[in-house]
């Protein structure tokens, strides 16, 4: 049986796709990462580009944050108002950011933001399971923490391995690592790196270094176990002399690893106030974590108030130098 399992948090919604009491697939949504694919946006010309193509836009959006423009129509200028359509949402790599990218609206677009978290997975046609902080926590059960950690980690095990993930500014990068028969651990691992890329919605540019394999059949076998594993669409190489396959996806939104390694605060920040809305008792409800998530927290008054309105208790926070990892609340 198939079913999402839906949770609107504070500051972020998360979402996954449980088979069999089993995460396939997990998605986060958070509040502050921009306009959503689809959106319709009004917008400033700051750059035309050369030829009307590689323009730059200010999106009105909190904070201006810039969208790059494919194609602008002749003789605009700069400063212009215009709206455009986001065709993939503001993405963070290591070491930089990527801006929004965006093409002109149609005429008579109206404008707003995209289709949410939530629209999207009901869209798919499989049911949605909306959680609550005063419920069974679900999304626990099916095992959502232990996701999270491979995902901070980069470190998948499965049995006779392991995958270790890593986001590069060039392209994700799984290696397939173990001991055993080669084919046989490059069989799994396909499945197992096929599963990740699949539940952590990994698009763009795919390295996956296999084991190597001499025979020209056994690589053959793990182009055939990605493309039985991997849902389409995408494109991909053979498996060379090297073990090495690249995997080319959609890359629209940022994924799981891109949320979670490249923003261990924001993680934990989510993570203690997930904890909060499930802690039980009664007076002032203390959250206790390193400075840098404690200021985060702070930063944002909205969320406070949403928790405080939640829990039904006044919020205190604390910074704690020896707290390690999403803190506590209690």
């Amino acid at each position: 049986m198939a079913e999402w399992l839906y949770e609107a948090g504070i500051g972020e919604a998360r979402a996954a796709l449980v088979v069999d009491g089993r995460i396939v697939e997990a998605r986060i949504e958070r509040d502050d990462e921009g306009p959503r694919v689809g959106a319709v946006v009004a917008a400033r010309l700051i750059e035309a580009g050369r030829s009307g193509r590689d323009a730059l836009v200010a999106l009105d959006w909190p904070g201006e944050p810039p969208a790059t423009l494919g194609d602008v129509p002749p003789g605009t200028s700069t400063g212009a108002r215009i709206a455009v359509e986001i065709t993939r949402m503001a993405l963070c790599e290591r070491g930089r950011d990527k801006p929004a990218r965006a093409r002109m609206a149609e005429p008579g677009a109206v404008p707003g933001d995209g289709p949410d978290l939530r629209a999207r997975i009901a869209a798919s046609g499989v049911p949605v399971n909306l959680l609550h902080p005063t419920a069974a926590d679900r999304l626990e059960a099916a095992g959502w923490s232990e996701m999270i950690d491979c995902v901070r980690t980069g470190h998948w095990p499965f049995a006779g391995g392991a995958l270790w993930v890593d986001a590069t500014p060039a392209m994700v990068l799984i290696d397939i690592d173990g001991e055993g028969d080669a084919l046989a651990l490059a069989k799994t691992g396909a499945v197992e790196a096929a599963a990740v890329i699949r539940c952590c919605g990994i698009g763009g540019s795919i390295g996956i270094d296999f084991p190597s394999l001499p025979g020209r059949a056994e690589r053959r076998a793990i182009d055939a176990a990605i493309d039985a594993a991997l849902p389409p669409p995408f494109e991909r190489t053979a498996v060379n002399g090297f073990g090495f396959m690249q995997i080319i996806r959609r890359r629209d939104r940022p994924s799981l690893i891109e949320q979670v390694r490249l923003d261990p605060v924001r993680t934990d920040a989510a993570l203690l106030l997930r904890r909060a809305e499930r802690a039980v008792g009664a007076g002032v409800l203390t959250l206790t974590a390193r400075g840098a998530v404690i200021d985060h927290i702070a930063a944002r008054p909205g969320w406070i108030a949403q928790l405080e309105q939640r829990c039904g208790r006044p919020i205190r926070l604390v910074a704690d130098p020896a707290a390690t990892g999403g803190g506590h609340a209690q």
